[in-house]
């Protein structure tokens, strides 16, 4: 198992690169770390010489806008938050493209929202659009457009962003720099006995050795606690992820000098960082997008002999409305929904109802269509509704299986 990038070489690879608030503003000052971003920039412009297409998603707009207006800690409405961030957005690319343009690289603005990706047509116009500034030499800077995100649609912060913009590009490495060396079994700072976590091949399994409950900074909004949801996100896709440190970018072209192999699992001459490997299955592209550019509306409920219709190995079925036992939420036609059970646990005493996810699909029904037709066989579905647009509630080319099966 090499668990490598994509493109099976180092020669042309595609990276994603994300600098978060903590490696762009002083927490204290929010002053912009110039010798930090400048080494970020010699680096990408290195990494573009050696023929490696380089996207960066930056953090840092609130705490640039915050400078400007000479205010000491973020606000807490909403509006106010988004009002400083578009006065730090301009001033931020400003900064990246006075330092790029000292080394002649171009780079475009690219402000993303998950309501942007949420209709399929819009979504491969923004696949087609990196695609585009690749092909031209250019490096993408992307970040969230604050100024118009609401709390129900945005990412939640920018490692999830990154995550998700490298799963568009098909990149092979996803570098998440931030202000450690790498994840450690607990917070390095308060515990002595905390240990490096160099090579991490399960997330999931993961989360049950470390301590992740550290937040992130002041002024940003992620955490170890995100980093590992990106990490999961993206290696599904098939783009193995580092984190490491944001003040040591060069770092970068060591790391992806030396592939990983289970003979050299990070070797000691590499600097200090964690290695998360990329699926030998990722996901296809249809899939991610439904499970990681879409919003849930709502909720099906399904009965256990359901579960196994989609998810056994092999022949995984379409959802049917025989198996659905319940609705949440309201919604039409073609929007993204989870798929859930409910499952009673016996105590002695007591009994406790345990919902479990079992994936996300895009519906063929409304809410109020399948709160009718749940339970009935597919050929009732004409009587019931006075027509029949599918036979199935989700066809299984617009579902995605989450909980863990056998394949």
């Amino acid at each position: 198992m090499s668990r490598n990038p994509r493109s099976g070489n180092s020669q042309s690879l595609t990276l994603v690169i994300k600098l978060g608030t903590s490696s762009i503003c002083d927490i204290e000052t929010n002053l912009p770390l110039l010798s930090n971003l400048s080494l970020l920039v010699e680096t990408i412009v290195k990494l573009r010489s050696l023929g490696h297409r380089v996207v960066l998603v930056t953090s840092g707009a609130i705490g640039i806008g915050l400078r400007r207006l000479n205010m000491d800690k973020k606000p807490k409405k909403l509006n106010e938050i988004q009002a400083v961030a578009a006065i730090g957005q301009g001033r931020l690319m400003r900064m990246y493209d006075d330092l790029f343009s000292q080394l002649n690289q171009p780079i475009a603005q690219v402000l993303l929202t998950r309501h942007d990706l949420a209709d399929r047509t819009q979504y491969l116009n923004a696949v087609n659009t990196f695609s585009a500034l690749l092909n031209m030499g250019v490096v993408p800077v992307v970040n969230e457009n604050d100024t118009i995100s609401v709390s129900e649609i945005k990412f939640g912060d920018n490692d999830t962003l990154s995550a998700i913009t490298a799963g568009m590009v098909n990149a092979d490495y996803l570098f998440l720099m931030t202000d450690v060396d790498c994840l450690y079994t607990d917070n390095p700072t308060t515990n002595p006995n905390a240990k490096p976590v160099k090579v991490v091949e399960d997330v999931s399994a993961l989360r049950d050795k470390v301590i992740v409950s550290s937040p992130g900074s002041s002024l940003g909004t992620g955490g170890m606690v995100t980093k590992l949801i990106a990490a999961e996100l993206a290696t599904a896709a098939g783009v193995t992820t580092i984190i490491c440190r944001g003040s040591a970018p060069k770092n970068i072209i060591s790391i992806i000098n030396h592939p990983f192999s289970n003979n050299n699992q990070n070797s000691e001459s590499l600097p200090l960082h964690t290695r998360f490997l990329a699926k030998d299955n990722p996901m296809l592209d249809r899939k991610w997008w439904i499970l990681h550019g879409l919003h849930s509306v709502g909720t099906i409920f399904i009965d256990e002999g359901a579960v196994k219709a989609v998810t056994k190995v092999g022949q995984k079925s379409s959802l049917f409305a025989a198996g659905i036992v319940k609705v949440e939420g309201y919604f039409v036609a073609n929007q993204a929904v989870d798929l859930k059970i409910e499952r009673t646990i016996k105590h002695e005493d007591t009994n406790e109802v345990e919902t479990v996810m079992i994936g996300k699909g895009l519906v063929n029904y409304s809410s109020i269509e399948i709160s009718r037709i749940k339970g009935f066989q597919s050929s009732d579905i004409e009587n019931l509704l006075g027509y029949a647009d599918s036979e199935c509630v989700i066809h299984r080319d617009n579902l995605v299986i989450t909980i863990k099966t056998d394949d």
